[in-house]
Parts: C-alpha cells; sequence; structure tokens
C-alpha cells in the first residue's frame, strides 16, 4: 500500500538520523489551520485529509491524533494504512506526547521540521521529555526528501484590501499596534500567522485555498515596517502603494536574516510562529517577549466599515442559499442530485453575487449518514444521490470582497422519524439559547456561555464533538481567533463588534447529522446597575427548516424567537428574490 510505502520510506532516514519519533503536524510555516499543497504533509503521509491532526511515526508504529470533527472520516481514511487512530480529547485518550513518551528510552530522539513546529510546541515537548531524558531535536524536513513531486511554493498574486471595505489604513494599523508595543515596552512585533499580516498590511490573496491571504512574514518596529514576500507578489502599482505607507518589502526569504540582525526586544506569539523563527533570533543582541499577537483582538473586533461588508455579504449570501433550497425542494425526487451536484449548485448560485471571490471553505454536503461525519467531504467514490427522505446537511459559506459567510442548514427532504424531529429540535433549542441570551460584558468568554446550546441535548443525555462556535474574519480566514464559543477554557472576554458562529449539533453514527449555524454579532444591549450587557444579533439571513422541527418541544420564548427571526429573513430577502422563491420563502417563514 503506498501510505506503507512511504512510512517505511520515512523509517530508514529517521534510521539514519538517529530519530526515534518522528511528528508531523498539519502545519505550515506560518501556523495556519488550512494550508496551501506544499504543506499537507501530514495528509501525505498517513492519508487522512482532514485540517486538523498530528502524526507520530516511530520505527515500529505510527498513530493520528485528531479531534471529534474528525473521528469518523479517519477511521475511515486510515484502514489498512498501519497507523493507530486516537481520539484527541476524549478521556482515555493519551495526548501524542504521552504516548511518545511512553513508546521512547532514555537517551532516543524526538524530532521534527522546525518551521512547521511551534514554539509553544515546541516548549511543551522539552518540558515533557527532558526531564526523561528523551532528547528533543529539530530537523530537516524529512518528507520533502521522500515526497517527490511535493507542490510547488503557492505562486499566487496579491493585491490590496481597500480602505473602503477595511475601515482603516495601514498607517492607522500600525500607530494602533505601536501603541500597544509602546506599553508593552517592546522594539518590534514580528507577524507570521497570514491572517494577522493580511488585515495589518491591507493586503489579500489567493495563496491558501478558501483563504484570501498572502504567504509572507511582517515585522512592525517603533518607526518601521517589513513586509516579507516572494519576489514579484505584488504588481508594482499595488507594491508602490503599499510602499508610501512606509513599508519596506523584502523577499519572503529574507525573514532568517533580518530577525538574526535585530537588536532590542522581539515580541512574538510563540502560539502563531514557528521554531524556526524563534531560531534566528541572536540571543546575545535580542530578547523575546511571548505573547497573542496584539493585532488579534483588534482584528477580531470589527469597524463599523467591516460589520456594514458583513451584514452586506450575508444579505447577499442568503439570496443564493433561499435560490439553492428552493431548487432542492423543487427538484427532489424529480431529477438526479447527487452530494458533489448539490454543492456545485450551490456555488454556482453563489457566483451570481456581487463581490464574489470565491468559497471561505470546501463545501460540506451529506446526505444521510454521511451528515454525521462533521466535516465530510463528498469524493466521486463516496458521492451519493439525494433522496426525498430523510436528512440533508449542507455547511458551506463564501468570500465576498467586503465580507466572509459560514451557514450550516439541515434540510428535511420528506419523512422524517420521530428522533430525527426530536433531535433536530433540541439543536435548534441550543441554536436559541445562544442567539437570545445576554451577559454581563467585562466577564463572560465563549466557554461560560457552551453549555447553554447543550442543555437540551444533555437532557436526553446526548452531546457533539465540537466547539459551538468560532470566530470570523472580514473578507478573511472563516476560522478566527481569538473569539470562540467553546468548552476550552479561554482568556477572550465577548465585547461589542466580534462575530462568531452559532453551530450546535447532533450526529447519529451511521444514520444522520444535524447542525444549524447562523453567523452573529455581539452587540450590546441594557445597561444596569451590574453594568454592560452584552447579546448577540443575526447576520445570516436563511430560514430554518420548519418541517424538521417537533414544535410541542418548543417553549413559546423559543416559538416567538424563531418566528421573529424568519419574519426579518423574508422581510430581507423577498425584494431580492424572483417570484417562485419568494413564494418560497413565504411558505418556509410562516410562524408556527
Amino acid at each position: 500500500m503506498q501510505i506503507t510505502s512511504r512510512l517505511e520510506e520515512l523509517r530508514a532516514l529517521m534510521k539514519k538520523k538517529n530519530i526515534a519519533a518522528y511528528i508531523i503536524p498539519s502545519a505550515d510555516p506560518h501556523q495556519s489551520e488550512y494550508v496551501a499543497p506544499r504543506w499537507k504533509s501530514r495528509a501525505w503521509i498517513s492519508g487522512f485529509t482532514g485540517s486538523a491532526g498530528t502524526v507520530v511515526v516511530t520505527m515500529k508504529k505510527a498513530g493520528l491524533w485528531t479531534d471529534g470533527r474528525y473521528f469518523l472520516q479517519a477511521e475511515n481514511q486510515l484502514k489498512d494504512s498501519t497507523i493507530t487512530l486516537f481520539k484527541a480529547g476524549l478521556p482515555e485518550t493519551p495526548s501524542y506526547t504521552d504516548w511518545i513518551g511512553g513508546e521512547l528510552k532514555k537517551g532516543e530522539v524526538v524530532s521534527f521540521d522546525a518551521s512547521v513546529m511551534s514554539i509553544n510546541d515546541v516548549d511543551d515537548l522539552k518540558k515533557t521529555f527532558e526531564p526523561k531524558g528523551i532528547k528533543v531535536a529539530s530537523s530537516e524536513d524529512l518528507i520533502d526528501k521522500i515526497w517527490k513531486d511535493r507542490p510547488a511554493f503557492p505562486s499566487g498574486k496579491g493585491f490590496l484590501h481597500p480602505v473602503k471595505y477595511a475601515g482603516l489604513g495601514r498607517k492607522e494599523k500600525f500607530e494602533n499596534i505601536r501603541s500597544k508595543m509602546a506599553e508593552a515596552g517592546v522594539d518590534y512585533h514580528l507577524f507570521a500567522s497570514l491572517d494577522d499580516l493580511a488585515w495589518i498590511f491591507n493586503i489579500r490573496g489567493n495563496d491558501v485555498e478558501c483563504n484570501p491571504v498572502v504567504m509572507g512574514f511582517g515585522v512592525i518596529g517603533k518607526k518601521t515596517a517589513d513586509l516579507f514576500v516572494k519576489e514579484g507578489k505584488f504588481n508594482k502599482k499595488d507594491a508602490d502603494s503599499i510602499a508610501k505607507d512606509g513599508v519596506t518589502i523584502h523577499k519572503y526569504e529574507e525573514i532568517y536574516t533580518f530577525i538574526k540582525e535585530l537588536k532590542g526586544k522581539i515580541f512574538i506569539d510563540k502560539a502563531r510562529t514557528s521554531q524556526s523563527l524563534l531560531d534566528a533570533v541572536d540571543c546575545k543582541k535580542a530578547e523575546v517577549v511571548n505573547g497573542e499577537n496584539m493585532s488579534q483582538i483588534m482584528k477580531g473586533i470589527k469597524n463599523a466599515t467591516e460589520i456594514e461588508g458583513m451584514k452586506k455579504a450575508h444579505v447577499i449570501d442568503g439570496v443564493a442559499m433561499v435560490k439553492f433550497l428552493c431548487w432542492l425542494d423543487k427538484n427532489i425526487g424529480k431529477t438526479k442530485i447527487t452530494e458533489i451536484s448539490a454543492s456545485d449548485k450551490l456555488e454556482a448560485f453563489r457566483k451570481e453575487g456581487e463581490g464574489f471571490a470565491g468559497l471561505s471553505f470546501d463545501t460540506i454536503s451529506g446526505y444521510g449518514a454521511h451528515g454525521a461525519i462533521i466535516h465530510y467531504s463528498a469524493t466521486p467514490e463516496t458521492d451519493c444521490e439525494l433522496k426525498p427522505a430523510g436528512l440533508y446537511l449542507v455547511d458551506s459559506g463564501a468570500q465576498y470582497l467586503f465580507g466572509t459567510t459560514d451557514i450550516t442548514r439541515t434540510v428535511a427532504m420528506g419523512k422524517l422519524t420521530k428522533n430525527m424531529k426530536r433531535d433536530f429540535t433540541n439543536v435548534l433549542k441550543g441554536h436559541i439559547r445562544i442567539a437570545i441570551t445576554q451577559f454581563p460584558q467585562g466577564f463572560t468568554t465563549g466557554a461560560n456561555i457552551d453549555a447553554f446550546a447543550r442543555e437540551a441535548l444533555w437532557k436526553d443525555g446526548k452531546n457533539y464533538l465540537h466547539g459551538t462556535g468560532h470566530g470570523v474574519g472580514a473578507y478573511l480566514s472563516v476560522h478566527e481567533g481569538p473569539m470562540s464559543i467553546s468548552t476550552r477554557r479561554s482568556d477572550t472576554k465577548i465585547v461589542p463588534g466580534m462575530v462568531v458562529s452559532n453551530e450546535p449539533g447532533y450526529y447519529e453514527p451511521d444514520q444522520y447529522g444535524i447542525r444549524i449555524e447562523n453567523l452573529v454579532l455581539s452587540v450590546p444591549k441594557e445597561k444596569t446597575a451590574w453594568g454592560q450587557f452584552v447579546g448577540f444579533e443575526n447576520l445570516t439571513m436563511c430560514p430554518i427548516d420548519i418541517r424538521a422541527i417537533e414544535p410541542a418541544l418548543l417553549s413559546d420564548e423559543e416559538k416567538k424567537y424563531l418566528n421573529d427571526y424568519h419574519k426579518l429573513v423574508f422581510k430581507t430577502l423577498s425584494p431580492l428574490l424572483g417570484k417562485e422563491e419568494k413564494d418560497w420563502l413565504k411558505k418556509m417563514t410562516a410562524a408556527i
């Protein structure tokens, strides 16, 4: 088998270099979640194509660690690979570091490619293994030695993101960052994460599929700004415009020599920066200060222009979704529709919209049992026909020049079982609970409210193994920090201006999946003696399938919320639709 032979080639190299365990993460040199084909090393060595996971190879064993979004997918893709699946996050699952510690002996070496391992991860390895006498040492990229037809470095062109969409110019953003740098007492701030780079420098590109980013690095000094990208990334006009704002553009590869020459205090986000960049710092003349990228919270709190663009994008996207759902409803059972052809049809509707710039992620189009695979990706081999029965889950989104969308709808294709309706309604109850909640500003994190989305499911002894919400960029990454709604501890307080998804779900293995997702904007609510309260406003404009609901399970408050939301959807979208779609939308937004 191909995977087995690749593992053997890797082990042969490991033996030559005296490496007992080699770690292969899912990242690129910028610690990106979604990476260009060149850095899909973990997928290449394992056959598992999900966006998150880590592979560890020893001389006799191999394991893949991934989270609950991918358990079913990983089980399928790892069959006959000799790689063991470790379900991360479950109480009985050891971390990959604990597993390595149990496999290796004192004096043996754990290694990795330092250009794709974060500084934090390497620090954790050292803390775990050095007391046990296991050595931690970075290595060259061993996968590069055996991946003969490895894709080239991304060659997409970069372009400017105008202030009419960004809301703030580069100079203003530089000064805001410099103010934070002065508070921290640092001389330079290194940026390696691509969405931060794109936001700070008001640039966009297409180096990573579905993510409008440019491969590069940035360094902001007290009076300087330096951008490192591949030569020719921008045309002369755009390069001159960037330079006029006080930016010096360098070749991408020059970041290492540049860092080596820096003197003073350098601020680095160790979670978003690769170890190889830290290794380039000359510790004799420079000191590293660790902290979250100063642009993270700035980027996470959308300005008025970005909010306006996000709202516009969601109206355009809502029109595309209604056209698609109406088309699906009218044609199911009359013409052959498959998971892939449905996905293609939805993309075609989106392409009609103003400012469409591509998908924000690969569409998840899962019918029946495939809907239970949380991040399912239909292939020609798995593509199945949609039938007028059961549930169909479609999770999709788009990039527009002024905003990013992400929406999931679970569609009743025909008659549903009692369990399907109960589960759908309990997921809806969780979705509504998040939508209507309000909480004190300055105290509340996403972790504090995550349980609200799960309560109805928990009462039925059920749960879902993914977060309830993630931050979303403005014509940027569909998964954006630091905001999230999750069981994981977070220090990020929810404040007005943040955009986050509201997406509880439930997945019955081998039967069906349910997820209901809107993007919401955090907004100020009432102010009382207890301070300012914050809540959410829906950005997503699209009906929730009332045919899948068991109304008796909804409270009066929940029914009122749903009816009011559907009134808003109809009022917003109906003037933009043709008669057929408008009539369909009226039926789908009827009061319950």
